[in-house]
């Protein structure tokens, strides 16, 4: 893939190895792609839910959840592409991942040549993943996923972290419905996601700011003992 292009692309690294994700940072933005890292599965499930990525290379060994739960729980709301990173070379445990939704699997040790060649088949197969928009601008209301900023009629909107991340995570999937088990679940954590309340005040919170209404909405849609989905009409 020319490097021209690679800048719009982001890959987040999940990987609790400090010189793996180092050495995977720098090998890979000097390919020019855009590198999130996360030494564990929560900070990754929460830039993947804040962040428009287009690639995840993911490691099973994590100190707070197993990869393929992260796998798991990405798979219930995103399909983007999964490399999966193991020091466990065992067959059934690779059929498994890739049965959960892993796009490939690569073992340890392994080199930056083949894991890039990797990469790019990635972005060969799936390509509207690379292109995933990531900025919404219907001309009133403007939100940039990437730079955090939001604007309505030209004047910047300062939202709280959860609010953001609520409004990111509707745009990433906007036209798609996401339930509020997986909303609540992906901002307050797997403890909360019967706190149905919390969502509610959120919602009410976040519309007044984007100038929405619940009774005629224009982008957050009530998807009546379901979840929410961001109009694209």
């Amino acid at each position: 893939m020319p490097q021209t292009l690679n800048h719009q692309i982001s890959i987040l690294i999940i990987d609790d190895e400090p010189q793996i994700r180092r050495f995977l940072d720098i090998a890979l933005r000097a390919q020019g792609y855009q590198v999130h890292v996360a030494e564990n599965g929560l900070k990754g499930l929460e830039i993947l839910v804040t962040r428009c990525i287009g690639l995840l290379i993911l490691d099973l060994g994590l100190p707070d959840m197993d990869g393929l739960e992260v796998l798991t729980e990405l798979r219930q709301w995103s399909d983007i592409p999964v490399i999966v990173l193991s020091a466990r070379p065992d067959e059934n445990q690779k059929i498994k991942l890739l049965d959960a939704g892993a796009n490939d699997y690569v073992t340890k040790p392994f080199s930056i040549q083949e894991l890039s060649a990797r990469v790019r088949v990635m972005f060969r197969t799936k390509p509207q993943q690379a292109e995933q928009a990531c900025i919404f601008d219907d001309g009133t209301l403007f939100v940039d996923v990437i730079e955090h900023v939001v604007k309505l009629a030209g004047e910047e909107v300062a939202l709280s972290k959860k609010e953001f991340q609520l409004l990111a995570l509707l745009i990433n999937h906007q036209g798609k419905v996401v339930t509020q088990k997986q909303i609540l679940t992906e901002l307050w954590g797997i403890t909360h996601e019967e706190d149905t309340h919390y969502l509610r005040i959120l919602v009410k919170k976040l519309r007044t700011k984007i100038g929405d209404s619940a009774v005629t909405p224009k982008y957050i849609v009530t998807i009546a003992g379901i979840g929410l989905r961001f109009s694209t009409s």
